[in-house]
């Protein structure tokens, strides 16, 4: 079972071939199996997972028409909310906290019958690129359990590399899906900003966020972006456009088409993420496919520009965290302002602290000019110039990321930290999709990631992409990592 996509899951169910309570059973089975190793999990939800895996048993013998995920066992990050369960958003400010209403992408999953099996970890408040950052416990790489799986959606992402589940959703503010699905060896997916709701996402940076799934292969994530990709009411930055046919889109030829590379923004890559990036280009050349170099080397500016802005939006959204309405209060505080001040200092960790502060000071009197507005035009400058890149190529190709996955705690400098992120935040701040592929391993067998980035509102033609680069080279992420490959 745990070998399979989630339309080979998907199948055998509506085929009567296996029933929701085997599934259900054989996945919760394999979690307590594992995942004491991986630490994946903040919650596993036992007992709501079976009760509904035999509501859907029951739905299937009375002849009821099926969801597009029936049977299929589904993850989410846990700053994405379940109605009647604790929502942590791995801090300890939440660690009570439980939701009165389910996010617009867990109704639309439910909806289409899939089954919710757990909440995952993740960096706190999705501040973090190794998902050390959590108050609850580390999460490791299932391909190598030294090493990070990336972060803030690590948890995610290693849920689906192990095997634990075939889809696990995530939340990408600067790179969150596509990181840790390049060094977890999976396929990640960061659509255009407001194609999937963020209503029932707690947020982190508001003109940043998306909702996005982790899969075992492209299709699958097509499938997943087809249910989710849709306007949501309750989301003022939903788009109110049609929800598309991304699987029957995804199949055309690619050759004949042109993708971008901006070489002189790459000039530093080196070692095996530059070996497996050039392989790469020489594979979409055998689909032919040619490639031309676009200018996009103010993408220097772009962590420099994403720690402000981002941090900005944070320090404004953690406000809403004052130990008044709901989460942590502290004991200690007698007074008004005490509650406000104690809370916060015993609710949040290191790196929330960090950012919040950051963000306070870029707007701040006598700041705002110089770092927040300043840092708006540049994004402007970013957008304008993805815009003329795109005039000469239907697609930019980049590395996910600069290096495969790195050991845990290696990284102390919270700069090279940052610096993890340089490719993947283009995406965020000009509100393209971007996909995140495996494309081979480094020499120490960890994977690495190939990352294709399409205009606003071009998620099928990257689907179209991602998916033909798959096909040609038999989808790296279809292999188990060899510690959680056994009989089920």
């Amino acid at each position: 079972m745990y070998r399979l996509s989630a339309h080979a899951i998907s199948e055998l169910f509506c085929k009567s071939e296996v029933s929701a309570l085997t599934i259900a059973e054989s996945t919760l089975k394999r979690i307590a199996r594992h995942d004491p190793q991986v630490g994946a999990f903040l919650t596993v939800m036992s007992e709501r997972v079976m009760e509904k895996a035999k509501q859907l048993d029951k739905k299937r013998r009375e002849g009821k028409p099926l969801g597009r995920l029936a049977g299929v066992p589904i993850a989410i990050k846990d700053n994405i909310h379940v109605m009647g369960q604790i929502t942590t958003c791995a801090s300890k400010f939440l660690e009570n906290y439980r939701a009165v209403f389910d996010a617009t992408v867990v109704r639309l999953l439910e909806d289409e019958d899939a089954l919710i099996i757990g909440k995952t970890n993740l960096d706190e408040f999705a501040m973090g690129s190794s998902t050390e950052n959590s108050a609850y416990h580390l999460t490791k790489n299932p391909w190598d359990l030294q090493c990070s799986p990336g972060g803030s959606s690590g948890g995610s992402a290693a849920a689906v590399a192990a095997r634990f589940c075939p889809i696990a959703l995530g939340s990408d503010t600067g790179g969150s899906i596509r990181q840790p699905a390049s060094f977890c060896g999976v396929v990640g997916y960061k659509p255009t900003y407001g194609r999937v709701s963020r209503y029932g996402l707690v947020a982190f940076g508001s003109s940043l966020d998306q909702i996005g799934p982790l899969t075992h292969n492209v299709t699958d994530a097509a499938l997943v972006m087809q249910i989710l990709g849709r306007h949501c009411n309750c989301d003022s930055t939903s788009l109110d456009i049609p929800a598309e046919e991304y699987l029957k889109k995804m199949q055309g030829e690619i050759k004949g088409s042109t993708i971008g590379v901006p070489w002189r923004f790459l000039e530093s890559l080196e070692g095996d993420a530059k070996e497996s990036f050039q392989s790469s280009i020489e594979v979409f050349k055998t689909l032919g496919a040619t490639f031309i170099d676009v200018d996009l080397n103010i993408l220097k500016y772009s962590v420099a520009v994403y720690y402000i802005l981002a941090t900005a939006e944070a320090s404004t959204n953690l406000a809403r965290f004052d130990g008044i309405r709901y989460g942590k209060r502290s004991p200690r505080a007698t007074t008004l302002e005490e509650v406000y001040d104690f809370s916060k200092q015993e609710g949040f960790g290191p790196e929330v602290k960090k950012r919040i502060l950051l963000g306070t000071y870029v707007l701040s009197s006598g700041f705002k000019e110089a770092f927040y507005k300043k840092a708006q035009k540049v994004r402007t400058l970013m957008i304008e110039q993805f815009k003329k890149a795109y005039e000469k190529c239907q697609i930019i190709a980049m590395p996910t990321s600069p290096m495969a996955a790195f050991g845990l705690s290696a990284i102390q400098d919270p700069i090279q930290m940052y610096l993890q992120d340089i490719f993947t935040i283009a995406a965020n701040l000009v509100g393209s999709p971007g996909i995140s592929i495996p494309c081979g391993f480094s020499k120490d067998n960890l994977p690495l990631g190939l990352q294709l980035l399409a205009p606003p509102m071009q998620d099928a033609k990257l689907f179209q992409f991602a998916h033909a680069f798959e096909t040609a080279t038999g989808n790296f992420a279809a292999r188990v990592p060899p510690l959680f490959e056994d009989e089920g």
